[in-house]
Formats: structure tokens, sequence, C-alpha cells
């Protein structure tokens, strides 16, 4: 049997981190978190990370398209925050950001990770982005570390 799972250090991964300035100030807890884990845990260069803001979460995908296609970086991190209000507007923020980011990974061959809150209230935001309940963009980052491992494995083994 032939297992292929790999670890989260890569000194040289090169990752951007797509972040929503909509919700800034969950956000910015989000991205310290990405960067905290990027560089002191995944020991990645902060050279070799590229952090872009973009204005809502909507907006993720395009930059995300666009970053996938040229092939400059291993990973994608996106950072966002939707949090529900009184109308149906956060289904379908949300529902198409993560579609869109997923068909994007998939068709480049790129992994792109959510750090992106989808949240009922504040609290919740708050909770997930570093008290109570984790920080959802240091997992991200987490995550895209271990991918870009893999996926390197992938291609030494397929050689």
């Amino acid at each position: 049997m032939n297992i292929i799972q790999s670890g989260i250090t890569n000194q040289k991964a090169s990752i951007a981190i797509i972040v929503s300035r909509f919700n800034q100030f969950i956000n910015n807890t989000l991205l310290s978190g990405a960067l905290d884990t990027l560089t002191r845990i995944g020991q990645v260069q902060e050279e070799n990370i590229s952090t872009i803001y973009v204005p809502g979460t909507y907006e993720i995908p395009l930059i995300a398209n666009y970053i996938a296609k040229y092939k400059k970086y291993n990973a994608i991190v996106a950072i966002g925050t939707v949090i529900k209000g009184s109308t149906d507007h956060f289904k379908y923020i949300a529902s198409e950001t993560y579609n869109n980011l997923s068909k994007i990974s998939i068709k480049y061959f790129i992994p792109i990770t959510l750090g992106i809150l989808t949240t009922n209230n504040l609290k919740q935001s708050i909770e997930r982005s570093g008290l109570k309940m984790g920080n959802k963009g240091s997992e991200a980052a987490l995550a895209a570390l271990e991918m870009i491992n893999i996926m390197e494995k992938l291609k030494i083994n397929n050689n």
C-alpha cells in the first residue's frame, strides 16, 4: 500500500493571501493568524507571501482566478467574513464565493483554502477569528501548506 501524506513546513512555498476589506476588523485577525502560521509554523519566507486586499468576499474569486492563471503561487488563502443579515444576500454571497473558488482550484490545480467565515452574527465571527473557536485564518494557512506539500509529493511520485 502506498500512502501519501505530508507535513506543514515548506520554506520555499509561495503563497497569496486574498483578504476582503469588508468586515476588516474581523479579517485583520484572520490575516494575522494566517501570517503567523505561515511564517512561524510553516517556515515560509516573508518575501514569498503576498497579501492582496479586495473590497469584499464576493470579489475574492476574480483575483484568485487571475492569480491561478499565471501560476506564480503554490497556493491561495482566501480570507473574508460574511455575516447573516435580515435578507438572503448572505446565502448568495457565500455560495457563489465558495463555488467559484472550488472551480478555480480544480481548473488550475492550485490549492485554495478558505479562511472565510460565514456566521449568523458578529459574536460568532469574533469567536472564530481567534477566541473560543480558534482562528480560521490560521487553519486555512495550515491546510494550504499541507496541500502544497501533498501536491509536491504527488508530482515526484508521478515522474
